[in-house]
């Protein structure tokens, strides 16, 4: 994938146990979980054929 600058901003709403959660995850993955989220997207969209 490219680099591009990061300017898209996002707003969604999780069920706050699902934040807890993710926040967890992305702390023993050493990120954010903003980082994280994009890592999740991103390998999603490859899976499944959206992106290279």
């Amino acid at each position: 994938m490219a680099k591009e600058p990061k300017t898209a901003q996002v707003n969604l709403r999780l069920q706050p146990s699902l934040k807890e959660t993710a926040e967890r995850a992305a702390a023993d993955d050493q990120r954010s979980l903003t980082s994280l989220v994009e890592k999740v997207l991103t390998e999603h969209l490859k899976a499944k054929g959206y992106l290279k």
